[in-house]
């Protein structure tokens, strides 16, 4: 199972890649980076991307039909989310969103959220080249990289 310096690296090595990150969505700092970075500043890229990454998680408009929030329209956490039924949710994973994708014109940003045992607010970032990059392997190999990442 890969730390974030192998998982940084891995995800590097897919075809297009400019640059990637894990970043931290609660604070918007950059628990490591590699490669480049859209605007020449990796902690400014991490804290931006939080932005979108937490707007994402937070707000209601980017859940499915069953998912259910708290009074606040938000989970409040990572963790999991309460169920409808009134039960704690414990069979139910995680936020609704797996992933982000934004397409500029020279390239593909894609947000993969961390699932993990514990409170988690972290993600993968990666910039590919939109020309060279190869979105939907992208995906593919964050989901895999995302279960396999080990965070201690």
């Amino acid at each position: 199972m890969p730390g974030i310096d192998e998982c940084l690296l891995e995800a590097m090595t897919l075809p297009g890649a400019r640059g990637a990150a894990i970043v931290d969505w609660t604070s918007g700092l950059a628990l490591g980076a590699v490669g480049d970075s859209p605007n020449k500043d990796h902690e400014a890229t991490a804290a931006e991307t939080a932005e979108v990454a937490r707007a994402a998680a937070e707000y209601r408009a980017f859940a499915d039909a069953d998912d259910s929030f708290d009074a606040c329209g938000s989970h409040g956490s990572y963790g999991s989310l309460g169920a409808a039924d009134g039960t704690d949710g414990a069979d139910r994973e995680g936020l609704p969103v797996e992933d982000l994708m934004l397409s500029t014109r020279n390239g593909f940003h894609v947000i993969r959220f961390v699932e993990t045992t514990f409170d988690s607010s972290v993600f993968l970032y990666l910039w590919l080249d939109r020309h060279t990059g190869n979105l939907a392997l992208a995906r593919i190999r964050l989901r895999d990289l995302s279960e396999r990442l080990v965070l201690v």
